[in-house]
């Protein structure tokens, strides 16, 4: 098989990959995973600023080729002021199926020094297979801290990498 465009475009798979990080400011509810999580911060942003949640509808959106959460909710819409990022995961994932894909499994890694994720891991993995209608086995939330170092370290921000595949059904 000759590497044409054509050619790989037909391959009945595809990975996409997400990352997003938001500022830690006071007065805000912390909303990870689509969970409240107490905490003294929550995270700035123009929708609910759910770090876990943009991180994989950009990697669900890049995986069937269709741009970025910005491109679909941008931050100058003020429709989306305050938006709640399942409901942005849920919209983003019909337009992911509208152009012929489905998402196979969910990798996703929390970088926060504080609060702990672990706790909230089984929660957020339930809202976001709920979201996805893919089972919670397919959907994989880890934490990691910076040890100190950097934004997250200092406890300035909290960010997401994120791994989906998507398949053809």
């Amino acid at each position: 098989m000759s590497n044409t465009t054509s050619n790989l475009s037909q391959f009945p798979f595809r990975v996409g990959q997400g990352t997003d990080v938001h500022a830690l400011v006071t007065g805000r509810p912390l909303i990870i995973g689509g969970v409240i999580i107490p905490h003294t911060h929550g995270l700035a942003g123009h929708s609910d600023a759910d770090v876990l949640l943009h991180a994989i509808t950009d990697a669900i959106l890049g995986a069937a080729g269709l741009g970025d959460i910005g491109r679909h909710f941008p931050d100058t819409d003020p429709t989306y002021k305050g938006a709640d990022s399942r409901v942005l995961l849920r919209v983003a994932y019909e337009r992911v199926q509208a152009a012929g894909w489905g998402v196979v499994n969910v990798d996703a890694t929390v970088h926060a020094q504080a609060p702990k994720i672990g706790p909230h891991a089984a929660a957020m993995v339930a809202n976001i297979a709920a979201d996805l209608g893919i089972d919670p086995g397919c959907v994989n939330v880890k934490a990691k801290t910076n040890e100190g170092i950097g934004h997250i370290g200092r406890k300035e921000g909290i960010g997401a990498s994120v791994v989906a595949m998507v398949a053809r059904p």
